[in-house]
């Protein structure tokens, strides 16, 4: 189509058809494509008169992915044709873009797959705007590809589960709410509070009535799950994946990962 020191700092591993891109906060490490000067031997004319003799090919590109979660990767294919035979065209470069700012900047460049198949990596941090640009060779005048909006979403969700994570083991205790002993309420206020911000009351039937409704399918790590009997909530815990869930249980257990039970439950996210 989810490694960096910094987030400004660029990491590119080029092999044939393929660039590991990184984006970190801005583009600006990379150097925006322009056109070679032409020689001095050669007049303007001549050499627009060559690049004008070439013909355009055309283009083919595929995205993995439009939507991210902060720290995914994307990739995007590019396949480039003769306009008139439909032949791939093997050689060349391709260079990655990214725009955030209102301007093209270069993030990579590799050559074209000999296969004709060019694959380019990045894992953006926030959204942007992707392009791939086909240099152009001895045959082909260079094309510049559409813009590719990539939306990335936040990774709230990965930092309430880590929070959960951290207090496996922590001994249930009736009106607790950490940071040694919790409840089940207690819990799911504390890890909410400390990721997010989010003040929750400690009682699970009314923290059942915080964040937005989403339906059990769509069910994300880190949203709050909330037990029911009837319509009255009972029980809270941290959606871990996989029809798993973080939570504190009852009297005589402790923290942790446990496999959840009952469909009467309602799902809660609290995370952007």
């Amino acid at each position: 189509m989810h490694e960096h020191t910094s987030s400004r700092r660029r990491r590119l591993s080029v092999g044939t058809g393929t660039a590991a891109l990184s984006l970190g906060l801005c583009l600006c490490a990379g150097q925006l494509i322009a056109t070679p000067a032409a020689g001095a031997a050669t007049p303007v004319a001549a050499v627009q008169a060559q690049a004008a003799a070439k013909p355009k090919p055309t283009n083919l590109t595929n995205v993995s992915s439009r939507t991210l979660t902060s720290g995914q990767q994307v990739r995007i294919t590019v396949r480039y044709y003769n306009p008139k035979t439909g032949k791939r065209i093997t050689s060349g470069k391709v260079q990655l873009q990214g725009n955030r700012g209102g301007k093209w900047a270069a993030v990579g460049t590799v050559r074209v797959g000999k296969n004709g198949i060019t694959n380019l990596y990045t894992r953006p941090s926030t959204s942007v705007n992707l392009r791939a640009v086909f240099y152009g060779n001895s045959s082909y005048r260079a094309y510049w590809g559409s813009s590719i909006r990539i939306t990335v979403r936040s990774n709230a969700g990965a930092r309430v589960l880590a929070e959960a994570k951290r207090h496996t083991g922590a001994l249930y205790k009736f009106a607790a709410a950490g940071p040694k002993r919790f409840d089940c309420s207690g819990y799911t206020l504390y890890v909410f509070k400390k990721t997010l911000g989010v003040k929750l009351p400690h009682k699970a039937n009314s923290q059942q009535k915080y964040g937005k409704a989403v339906a059990k399918k769509s069910a994300r790590v880190g949203d709050l799950i909330v037990f029911r009997s009837g319509s009255y909530g009972y029980h809270a815990g941290i959606y871990a994946g996989n029809g798993y869930m973080y939570d504190s249980p009852h009297t005589g257990a402790r923290v942790g990962k446990h496999k959840m039970y009952g469909s009467n439950y309602v799902v809660r996210r609290l995370a952007a």
